[in-house]
């Protein structure tokens, strides 16, 4: 096929034993057609820019297509802190491994492709609202340079598929550099396969952590790589206002990746107790929590890696995350507020920046993109974010004269244009808000499918100005405010 001329497939999962997979074929939809095909990314595999019939047939699965070789992964996780060893790819199948333009190799992963041996009592598909979901967050991840998987195309269809009503089946091509999550170690322990398990290790040292094979320890430092890993991308969702909303083992990728997007939103007014997943009635995953899960999960993949790693150093390699963590998310927010070099004082002045959020819950993401335009517009600007306004002038002030204390590395003083120049490189314009997913749906399941693709493409330039799309910054209705989406969807 010309279309995949000088396109380089591999099958290194597919290498391992039996236990690790199951192949299963993908079970077409009827009446297939593309929502959309990522034109850009596309291109960086050697793919075609623009979507055609024969591809919908290779990836939807109506055409066998020799480089592709459809399995689902089996793994286990904890599922709201309880143990599951029922968990695999029940709706997903990895399909090959493609070769990115700068050498890496990712998974394609085509999700929603039927039945498998881990449907346990699902029925294999996604539906459209989940796809659309899945899609345009994964590219506004990537577009705010926060560490994520990516999505190729989705394809909408004909089939029906129920859920709290009837809707329609689809499917999205992600692309990951790996589908390995906490939850396959975890499956290999429990089930004391350890020979599998260290197996597994060493494959995802080869294939992810090539610089481990020098070290005394391969394993240990395996490990603290994926503490760090996590830890940083912990410091991006904290710092931008992200919930992921379902943190099971079996969804963290062991890359340190934002991945399986099911219930999430960003932070429209700031609430540190945001919960975004309908099924979460404990407010285990809540905004403010998520820090303390990621440690409680990488607590039980060291549990799981206990045969492979001594017991002192898993805990030396856990007792980094808060560091990590800590590091970088001060790096993100100073660079945030435009405030590089270390005063006594700037710990006073966050906090009183987060509890003023909090007390005003205003919105987050306009208050710090405001806060990056000071150099053009005038301070009550962001003065009139706030409810308490009196307070809000106070912070603002001492914040202002914070700023007068900035040089950059010659010594001289940063100038407002200088500091907000670099502010608005960090602080985004448009995030996508859950309201703004739910319009596109909403037109999508009418058969509109332009809303998904502007919105895609607005949100692959968060940082930009585009003044043609102002109407995308706006802060949302009321109706679109903390809105919780089911696991369903």
């Amino acid at each position: 096929m010309s279309i995949w001329k000088g396109v380089n497939f591999t099958h290194r999962f597919s290498e391992l034993p039996s236990t690790f997979f199951t192949y299963v074929a993908p079970q077409p939809l009827d009446s297939m057609r593309w929502v959309v095909w990522n034109g850009d990314l596309a291109q960086q595999f050697g793919l075609p820019k623009h979507a055609s019939g024969e591809l919908l047939n290779v990836f939807a699965g109506q055409t066998d297509f020799a480089p592709f070789a459809p399995l689902a992964m089996k793994y286990a996780g904890h599922q709201f802190g309880v143990y599951n060893p029922d968990l695999g790819d029940g709706r997903g199948l990895l399909l090959a491994e493609m070769q990115h333009q700068d050498g890496t190799w990712f998974d394609i992963h085509l999700k929603g492709a039927g039945l498998t041996p881990y449907s346990r009592m699902g029925d294999g598909r996604a539906v459209l609202r989940s796809t659309i979901r899945e899609y345009l967050c994964s590219e506004a991840m990537a577009g705010l340079g926060i560490p994520t998987t990516r999505a190729l195309g989705m394809v909408d269809s004909n089939t029906p598929v129920y859920r709290e009503k009837m809707e329609y089946g689809a499917l999205l091509i992600r692309m990951a550099e790996t589908h390995i999550r906490f939850g396959h170690f975890e499956h290999f322990f429990y089930t004391n396969q350890l020979g599998e398990q260290k197996l597994l290790a060493d494959k995802v040292i080869e294939w992810h952590f090539p610089e481990c094979l020098e070290a005394e320890q391969p394993y240990t430092v395996m490990f603290e790589r994926i503490v760090e890993r996590t830890a940083v991308m912990i410091a991006y969702w904290q710092a931008y206002g992200f919930a992921h909303g379902v943190m099971n083992t079996d969804n963290m990728s062991i890359l340190g990746q934002t991945f399986d997007y099911g219930p999430f939103g960003f932070l429209d007014d700031y609430d540190p107790s945001y919960i975004c997943n309908h099924s979460d009635y404990q407010g285990r995953y809540a905004f403010d929590q998520q820090p303390r899960v990621a440690l409680w999960n990488l607590s039980a993949l060291a549990h799981a890696l206990s045969p492979m790693v001594a017991r002192e150093d898993l805990e030396a390699a856990l007792g980094q995350f808060e560091v990590r963590l800590s590091q970088k998310f001060s790096k993100l927010m100073r660079a945030k507020l435009g405030l590089h070099t270390k005063v006594d004082e700037d710990g006073r002045l966050f906090e009183g920046m987060f509890e003023l959020l909090n007390r005003n819950k205003t919105d987050y993401t306009r208050f710090f993109r405001e806060l990056s335009n000071l150099d053009t517009r005038d301070s009550q600007v962001v003065i009139d974010l706030f409810t308490d306004r009196e307070a809000a002038t106070v912070w603002l002030d001492l914040y202002l004269a914070r700023c007068e204390l900035e040089v950059d590395g010659c010594g001289h003083p940063v100038t407002a244009e200088q500091r907000c120049g670099q502010m608005r490189q960090i602080n985004p314009k448009y995030i996508l808000r859950n309201y703004l997913a739910q319009l596109a749906i909403d037109k999508a399941e009418d058969g509109d499918f332009s809303e998904v693709e502007r919105l895609a493409e607005i949100l692959k330039h968060p940082y930009n100005d585009q003044p043609e799309f102002d109407d995308y910054a706006n802060l949302p209705p009321e109706w679109g405010k903390k809105m919780e989406i089911s696991c369903s969807s």
